[in-house]
């Protein structure tokens, strides 16, 4: 992040103080309380794709567990740093970095993990007879352990750069700003190689998921497909693209907070803020349960059995 950034970023930071605390209080009752449910659900859903073997033995559902997981600890994470935020908490360097690094690691993950499905379904439509060979549980582990590789280098380089920064020179460790991503982009070379990243994985994951999509279409077309199957598989994958799309705008989150910054008043910036913040940062994450909760025949009777047994004891208790 360029240090002109940095100062409109702390002069946003600081206009928070205008903000009533009645305003404050109820963004953050509002915000947090969907938050909440949606960490529930995940949880419950989380523990019904570990229920019963056909969860654990299938390459989709698989996948589907690595991502609610990468998306309920995301959404965790963005959840105490919207706390910290509106608590106006400053951590030390250090704390935001470890929070920040998490936060992009499992951002990374959900994205990645998203175009896998994708192309899970592609070749479950285009090429069902070489499904079974080619979506293997032990090729989806490999899958999966190739995304958790790629995203921790990425972690990683963000780590060795933040290095570089003279932090000896500071009189203190404090920070005196939100802890955030754009916080953490501590001299030139982390924000070039943030917006280089950033783009690449926003153009290739789009690509690969738009392709899929356009794959599946045209199947959809051809008389030997399952006319049922490829249609559900349309719209996961519309699902999925538009998922994919919100959950890669999480990361055009501060470059657009800073674009704003120089044309609107900043206590307007910080309303502006909060509903980004709900579209997307927690409607992502809340989209896999929905959308795999509520349209899959497998798990939508478990998932509502698990839920209401939960429901139950939260009203007992």
């Amino acid at each position: 992040m360029s240090y002109a950034n940095q100062s409109q970023t702390l002069n946003i930071t600081t206009e928070q103080q205008y903000m009533g605390l009645l305003e404050r209080v109820l963004l953050s009752t509002l915000i947090g309380m969907p938050c909440c449910v949606f960490l529930f659900i995940n949880a419950i859903m989380l523990f019904t794709l570990r229920s019963k073997a056909v969860f654990c033995e299938t390459s989709r559902y698989i996948l589907l567990y690595n991502l609610l997981f990468a998306d309920t600890v995301m959404l965790g994470l963005s959840q105490l740093l919207y706390i910290l935020s509106a608590c106006r908490i400053f951590p030390t360097y250090p704390v935001c970095g470890v929070l920040t690094m998490l936060a992009s690691l499992t951002n990374q993950i959900s994205s990645l993990t998203l175009v896998v499905m994708c192309l899970e379904r592609y070749v479950a439509v285009c090429y069902p007879l070489r499904h079974a060979t080619i979506i293997t549980v032990r090729n989806t582990a490999v899958a999966i352990i190739v995304v958790w590789a790629f995203s921790s280098l990425n972690v990683l380089i963000r780590v060795l750069l933040l290095l570089n920064f003279p932090f000896d020179q500071l009189q203190s460790l404090q920070m005196t700003d939100v802890c955030s991503d754009i916080a953490m982009l501590l001299g030139p070379m982390s924000d070039i190689y943030d917006k280089a990243y950033t783009g690449f994985v926003f153009v290739s994951a789009g690509v690969t998921v738009t392709c899929s999509y356009i794959g599946v279409m045209v199947a959809a077309r051809s008389a030997s497909t399952d006319k049922a199957s490829a249609r559900k598989a349309r719209n996961t994958l519309l699902l999925h693209l538009i998922q994919l799309g919100l959950t890669l705008l999480s990361t055009m989150h501060g470059p657009i907070i800073v674009s704003l910054s120089t044309t609107l008043q900043r206590l307007l910036i910080l309303r502006i803020k909060s509903v980004l913040y709900v579209f997307i940062y927690i409607l992502p994450r809340s989209l896999s349960s929905l959308i795999y909760g509520l349209r899959d025949q497998t798990i939508r009777p478990v998932l509502m059995y698990y839920l209401c047994c939960g429901l139950s004891h939260l009203s007992k208790g």
